[in-house]
């Protein structure tokens, strides 16, 4: 199954050539906040924002570990880098690899990832609603849908589904994390059609044994009542089959007998009939 932190961890491991797109990771990291404080639980996201700053000339120190009201008991690792370094970043005037490299920083630092039975779900959760109204739009202009909603007097843009999700991954460079997904995808589908084709069997067993034992039960009737040999050679024979093959398919005993399974069909209905019209 796929794992967020290693997602993250592969997200984690990318280093952009090119500065431009080390500064739109960086930027990408501290979306939403104007502090420049980043934030994160995770180990390899505290060392990616340390890693670009440093590459950017940046003078940083090593992460901060530090417990938060809302995590109490959990450690927070912090990395202060320099507010200014977003400014007159633009997202409209910024290229393909450079949008994609931010969006890989937001991910890292304020993404949430379940890839639970499920289905998969990522969500961001920001403090302000038009921090999240501007992830919702930017993540829709490279083609990529998200809902929002309000939880807690917080603001989420959520991703569920798996094209969107994959598209999301693709983009930041989750390579890896896109084929687990799809094998993922895969697996569940293989899965549900077995269960399907299994599901379907069962009660086709269950319909060839009740009409078979319709049929035997009106076989032993004529039988008792002295009608089965007074009747057409052809009734008696399949009779005779269903006889000696109590548990087989319409398939079987058409095979056996030489004849179409209509036909087989056909005078095993006739035969229930007839008993059915002497009863009464």
């Amino acid at each position: 199954m796929l794992v967020a932190s290693e997602v993250k961890g592969e997200l984690a491991r990318i280093h952009p050539a090119h500065e431009c797109c080390r500064r739109a990771e960086l930027v990408g990291l501290l979306y939403g906040d104007q502090t420049g404080t980043i934030s994160s639980l995770d180990h390899a996201t505290a060392r990616t924002a340390v890693a670009l700053a440093g590459s950017l000339g940046m003078t940083v120190g090593a992460p901060r570990a530090v417990v938060t009201s809302a995590a109490p008991g959990r450690h927070h690792l912090r990395v202060e880098v320099d507010p200014a370094l977003a400014e007159g970043w633009d997202w409209h005037a910024a290229d393909a690899a450079d949008r994609r490299a931010f969006l890989r920083g937001v991910l890292l630092r304020s993404g949430s990832l379940s890839f639970g039975a499920r289905g998969p779900h990522i969500e961001f959760v920001f403090a302000g609603r038009s921090t999240a109204n501007e992830l919702r739009r930017r993540l829709a202009s490279v083609g990529v849908g998200a809902a929002q909603l309000d939880r807690r007097g917080r603001h989420v843009v959520y991703l569920k589904g798996q094209e969107q999700i994959a598209e999301l991954l693709r983009l930041t460079g989750a390579n890896r994390g896109v084929l687990d997904l799809e094998t993922a995808r895969v697996g569940r589908d293989v899965h549900n059609r077995l269960n399907r084709l299994l599901n379907a069997e069962e009660a086709n067993l269950d319909r060839t044994v009740r009409a078979a034992d319709r049929q035997l039960q009106a076989i032993r009737r004529l039988e008792a009542s002295g009608g089965l040999q007074r009747l057409p050679e052809a009734l008696r024979e399949v009779a005779r089959r269903r006889r000696l093959q109590p548990d087989a398919d319409l398939d079987d005993m058409a095979a056996a007998l030489g004849i179409s399974r209509s036909a087989v069909n056909h005078r095993l209905r006739r035969l229930v009939q007839i008993a059915q019209d002497e009863a009464t």
